[in-house]
C-alpha cells in the first residue's frame, strides 16, 4: 500500500476499533453484573447482549444502500449519533429493560458495512486483503484491550459507568470520521429484487452464513464463559486480564501462519475448514473438561485462534467477490448476517441457560458449527479462491 492508502486504512480501522472497543468491553462483564439490574433474568441478560445484533441486522442493508446513494461519510456520522444516544439511555437506568432499549439504539447505528465499503472504495484491489487484515488486527487489539479493561472499569464504576465510557468512545470515533475525505456517490440503483439477487448468489450466501455462525458462537460463548470463570473460581473478575491477555496474544501468533497460508498459497477453503474444526474442538472441550486456570487458558487460546483467523479471511473474500457497484449492499447483507448471529447467539444462549444449564449452551454452538463445517466442505474449491 502507498502512504495515502495506509493512512486511510489506519483511520478506518481506528474508527472501527474505537467503536468495537466499547462494545467488546461488555462481553466479559454483562452476564455477571447485569444481575444487579431491576427485573433481571438470564433471558433478559441474553436479550441485552443480543438485541444490539438484531437492530444492527435490520439497519445494515439500509445504511449500506444509502451509502451507495449519498456517500459513505454522512451515513457514518448518522450511525455514530444514533449509537451515542443508545449509550446514554443504557447509562442512565437501573432497569434491565431500559438497558435492552439502549442496546437496541446502539445497534441502530449500523455503520460496519459502510466502513468496510468505504475501505474497499479507497484501496486498490491488490492491497485490499492487506487493508482488511490491518483492520482485523486493530479490531483484535480492541478486543484484547476490552477483555482486560472492561472488568477493571466495571468493578470500579459499574455497568452504568461503562456505558458512559462507551458513549465517550463513540464521540471519539465521530471526530475521526470528520477527518476522512468526503465520499462521492458510488451509483444510484433501486433497492429491488434484482439488486438483492446479485448479492445473494451461492458464494456470497455461504460467506453470509459463515459470519452469522461465527458471531452466534461468540455471543453465546460470552454468556457462558464469564460465569464459568466465576462458578469454578478460576480467577476474580478484576484479574480476568491474567486469563484473557495471554490467550489473545497467543492467538495472534497462532493465526499468523494460517493467514499466510490462506493468502500466499490460496488455501482459503482448507484454512476455513481447519479453523471451524478448531472452533468445534474448543466448544467440545469447554463442555467436557473440568476447568482450571491452565485448561481454560488453553481452550480460550484455541477459540481465539479460530475466531481471529476466520474474522480476517471473510471480509477480504467478500470484497473481492462482490461487484463494485453493489459493494455497499453486499457488505450490508454480510454485516446483517453477522449481527443476526450476535442476536440469535445472545437470545438463544440466554434461553438455553434459563431453561437448562450453562453447559447446554455449548451443545447448541457445537451443533451450529458442525452444520457450518459441512456447508463449507461442499463448496466447490474454485469458488473460494482469490484467483477467481
Amino acid at each position: 500500500m502507498n502512504s495515502s492508502e495506509r493512512f486511510f486504512a489506519f483511520k478506518v480501522s481506528l474508527i472501527m476499533a474505537v467503536r468495537m472497543l466499547g462494545l467488546f468491553m461488555l462481553f466479559p462483564v454483562m452476564s455477571v453484573y447485569a444481575n444487579e439490574y431491576d427485573n433481571s433474568t438470564p433471558f433478559l441478560i441474553g436479550l441485552a447482549i443480543g438485541i444490539y445484533g438484531l437492530t444492527q441486522a435490520i439497519f445494515q442493508i439500509p445504511f449500506g444502500y444509502l451509502s451507495d446513494r449519498y456517500g459513505r461519510k454522512p451515513l457514518l456520522i448518522l450511525g455514530l449519533i444514533i449509537f451515542f444516544i443508545g449509550s446514554l439511555i443504557a447509562a442512565n437506568t437501573s432497569n434491565i429493560l431500559f438497558v435492552v432499549i439502549g442496546r437496541a439504539f446502539q445497534g441502530g447505528g449500523a455503520i460496519s458495512a459502510v466502513l468496510m465499503a468505504f475501505l474497499a472504495d479507497s484501496i486498490s484491489e491488490d492491497n485490499r486483503a492487506k487493508a482488511n487484515a490491518f483492520v482485523g488486527f486493530q479490531i483484535g487489539v480492541a478486543f484484547m484491550l476490552s477483555l482486560i479493561i472492561g472488568p477493571i472499569i466495571t468493578s470500579r464504576i459499574g455497568l452504568e459507568g461503562l456505558f458512559w465510557i462507551i458513549a465517550l468512545l463513540s464521540v471519539i470515533a465521530m471526530l475521526i470520521v470528520f477527518t476522512l475525505p468526503n465520499s462521492k456517490t458510488i451509483s444510484y440503483y433501486r433497492l429491488s429484487f434484482d439488486a438483492f439477487k446479485e448479492v445473494l448468489n451461492g458464494q456470497l450466501l455461504r460467506l453470509d452464513f459463515s459470519i452469522f455462525s461465527l458471531h452466534l458462537i461468540l455471543s453465546s460463548g460470552f454468556i457462558v464463559m464469564p460465569l464459568l470463570i466465576m462458578d469454578n473460581q478460576i480467577i476474580t473478575m478484576i484479574d480476568n486480564w491474567q486469563l484473557y491477555l495471554p490467550a489473545v496474544l497467543l492467538s495472534f501468533l497462532g493465526m499468523l501462519p494460517l493467514i499466510i497460508i490462506s493468502e500466499k498459497f490460496k488455501k482459503i477453503k482448507l484454512i476455513l475448514l481447519f479453523s471451524i474444526s478448531l472452533l468445534i474442538s474448543s466448544q467440545v472441550l469447554f463442555y467436557s473438561l473440568e476447568l482450571s486456570f491452565s485448561v481454560f487458558l488453553f481452550i480460550l487460546t484455541v477459540f481465539f485462534i479460530a475466531f481471529n483467523t476466520i474474522e480476517a479471511i471473510l471480509p477480504s473474500l467478500l470484497s473481492k467477490t462482490a461487484s463494485t457497484s453493489k459493494r455497499g449492499l453486499a457488505m450490508g447483507v454480510f454485516s446483517t448476517s453477522q449481527f443476526l448471529g450476535t442476536f440469535f447467539g445472545g437470545v438463544i444462549g440466554g434461553l438455553i441457560y434459563n431453561i437448562y444449564d450453562l453447559n447446554s449452551v455449548f451443545l447448541f454452538t457445537i451443533f451450529v458449527a458442525i452444520i457450518w463445517w459441512f456447508l463449507i466442505l461442499t463448496l466447490p474449491l474454485k469458488t473460494i479462491t482469490l484467483e477467481e
